[in-house]
């Protein structure tokens, strides 16, 4: 699409305009060649007001959370719904408290479950870093390390205000994604079965082996 400066326009000796072009607008993957650019708006507008929330709540923050979900906050008016029933209906995984190395292939395995797209938010110091335990033994320096995170919320805890705010963060960052490049590698293909496995969690044996046969 090219476009050419009015100003230009009718002027006797003067040279032609140059055109200018536009960068080409962000696309779906697949969905690029089937569905026209506003269908592309509606989609992302429909995932970002449908949230399922599958809360992963391990400390105190949890708590703020459940405020957040309750009459006086009441974050089903963003569109984001609590309580999923399990990790395979939810889209949103919200990690409040602190993580641990022994809960950490949970936390896994749990978001390896989600279907795509999914995404994070770390709701609290303790999931972003670790916290005022950031040098125990046993704690797991941020979540992050285990799964990607698209927002992070401050605080120890945060209000439930903080949450909300988080949200509309998210929510703005799905309105302009493009799946296409969320998922691609960088030689531009989809990520192999072997990206997609997990470091800490061990998968079950094939038929036949273990059994000494």
């Amino acid at each position: 699409m090219d476009v050419t400066s009015p100003s230009s326009a009718g002027a006797g000796d003067e040279p032609a305009a140059v055109p200018t072009f536009l960068p080409e607008p962000k696309r779906l993957g697949v969905l690029s060649r089937l569905a026209p650019e506003p269908m592309k708006v509606v989609l992302n507008w429909g995932r970002r007001y449908s949230l399922w929330v599958f809360n992963f709540g391990l400390a105190c923050c949890a708590i703020e959370f459940i405020a957040a979900s309750m009459a006086r906050h009441d974050f089903i008016r963003l569109g984001v719904i609590p309580f999923a029933p399990g990790p395979r209906q939810a889209d949103l995984m919200i990690v409040s408290g602190t993580v641990t190395d022994k809960m950490a292939p949970a936390v896994k395995r749990l978001y390896e479950q989600m279907p795509e797209p999914k995404y994070v938010i770390s709701f609290g110091a303790c999931s972003n870093c670790g916290g005022p335990y950031w040098d125990s033994y046993s704690v797991t320096k941020g979540v992050d390390q285990i799964i990607p995170v698209d927002v992070y919320v401050p605080g120890c805890p945060p209000r439930p205000e903080a949450l909300l705010q988080g949200i509309l963060k998210l929510q703005e960052k799905i309105a302009r994604e493009s799946l296409g490049e969320r998922y691609a590698d960088a030689a531009g293909g989809r990520p192999s079965t072997a990206a997609l496995r997990s470091g800490l969690v061990t998968p079950p044996p094939a038929a036949g082996e273990g059994d000494g046969k």
